[in-house]
């Protein structure tokens, strides 16, 4: 009955279209009213101190850095770089824009900043070069999926918090996964286009080449910084946030010269509203978290699942599912802010690797943002490449199926994740 309860009344409220942040103070309030705990003052008490974090700090800073790439000229230098490489390949535009892909996944860790920059960047060149558009435009929304996944990540520093599982590993944990989607999204695009008779543009020479690395060169220090900065413990994955915001604002400014001062209270404000909605978001989900724990549901649901316990494969393959299920219906932030307090009981009764887990339930998270019909990277490159929104989702498809094989070949084969991680950390 209580789990009936919390569930009808948030679909309830996102039915009659109410904000999802609205929504899931509803479904507190109606959860509360139901365990006669129903007190305004408790619901402020948990509203403010969801908000109330150290960690979550990091959340504005990379929404920040991520702003100032694309308008500083950092996120187009990585692209040139790219092209540079394999861009004279067949289907080379497609290539350029994974390899851009992962490069940015490591700047901004934010899949919606990715998605634009890259389709306002690649789009109009590889229609240009006489790729089909549905095609591209998929391809650009299935690489957004990897800006969550690759550090810095704030899916990742979210489920660290909601979770209390160290950022520092998660972020470590992420990169070879991430690499391996990209590395499957390769395979699916040159599988897509191997009988398109489009002539690449010619090689570029040594110098050109040289000349791109150099201009991308100060770009491509952010995420060695980041990196050896978490594994040497030079600082925290906050810290981290602040080191991409103040290295992305001088190099922007003083080394590009591309942002100028007039443009940063632009620059601020933009990342300002974006932080303040998924701030909210999250300050909204630790009531419900907060009820979700009173009322016991993890215990429930930890009964539900136990036919599951004695095979972590197979437990992980049931709540691979479920995640599967709600990412086609919310976005990537509630469904870490709800789910993870009822699942993260299950997973340490299962004796599963909370990062582990964390990272595949990112990855997982992360494909919700490109499946239909709330898939909000597919509304970002429907919306910036004027594409309809029908021909984005049919256009994303093969890469869909081949990301979410990759993440369950990480379920049948948990080494593919914890070896990897063990490298680092």
């Amino acid at each position: 009955m209580t789990i009936a309860i919390f569930i009808g009344s948030l679909l309830a409220a996102m039915a009659l279209g109410i904000p999802i942040a609205f929504a899931l103070l509803a479904s507190g309030v109606a959860l509360m009213w139901h365990l006669q705990l129903f007190d305004a003052q408790i619901l402020a008490q948990n509203l403010v101190g969801g908000a109330d974090s150290f960690p979550l700090l990091a959340v504005p800073f990379f929404m920040l850095a991520g702003e100032i790439m694309n308008v500083g000229g950092l996120s187009r230098r990585i692209v040139d770089l790219a092209l540079a490489l394999v861009g004279h390949v067949k289907g080379g535009l497609g290539y350029v824009t994974i390899m851009a892909g992962c490069l940015l996944s490591a700047l901004s860790g934010s899949a919606v900043a990715d998605a634009a920059a890259l389709t306002a960047l690649l789009l109009p060149m590889m229609v240009k070069a006489g790729h089909d558009k549905v095609r591209a435009g998929g391809l650009i929304a299935s690489v957004g999926v990897i800006g969550p996944v690759i550090p810095p990540s704030i899916g990742l520093v979210i489920f660290g918090v909601a979770a209390n599982v160290s950022i520092s590993k998660l972020f470590l944990a992420a990169i070879v996964p991430g690499l391996l989607i990209g590395g499957a999204l390769w395979i699916t695009w040159a599988w897509l286009v191997r009988s398109e008779k489009i002539v690449p543009p010619p090689r570029k020479s040594a110098t050109e080449i040289m000349k791109a690395f150099r201009e991308a060169t100060w770009a491509l220090v952010l995420p060695v910084i980041i990196l050896v900065g978490l594994r040497m413990g030079v600082f925290t994955p906050t810290e981290a946030a602040v080191v991409a915001a103040v290295y992305a604002l001088f190099v922007s400014t003083v080394i590009y010269r591309e942002l100028k001062l007039s443009q940063l209270y632009a620059v601020f404000v933009a990342s300002a509203k974006t932080s303040a909605i998924v701030m909210f978001l999250i300050a909204a989900a630790m009531v419900s978290a907060w009820l979700i724990t009173v009322a016991n549901l993890p215990a429930m649901v930890v009964e539900l699942l136990k036919p599951f316990m004695g095979s972590p494969i197979l437990l992980m393959f049931a709540i691979m599912v479920l995640v599967m299920a709600v990412g086609t219906a919310m976005d990537m932030t509630p469904t870490i802010l709800i789910l993870t307090p009822v699942l993260m009981p299950v997973v340490k009764a299962a004796g599963i690797d909370p990062v582990y887990f964390g990272v595949l339930f990112i990855i997982n998270n992360s494909i919700g943002l490109v499946t239909p019909p709330v898939g909000t990277v597919l509304n970002v490159v429907a919306g910036v490449g004027k594409i309809s929104m029908d021909d984005v989702t049919r256009g994303v498809i093969p890469f869909m199926i081949a990301e979410f094989a990759i993440m369950f070949l990480m379920v049948v084969f948990p080494k593919l994740v914890t070896v990897p991680a063990s490298w680092f950390y």
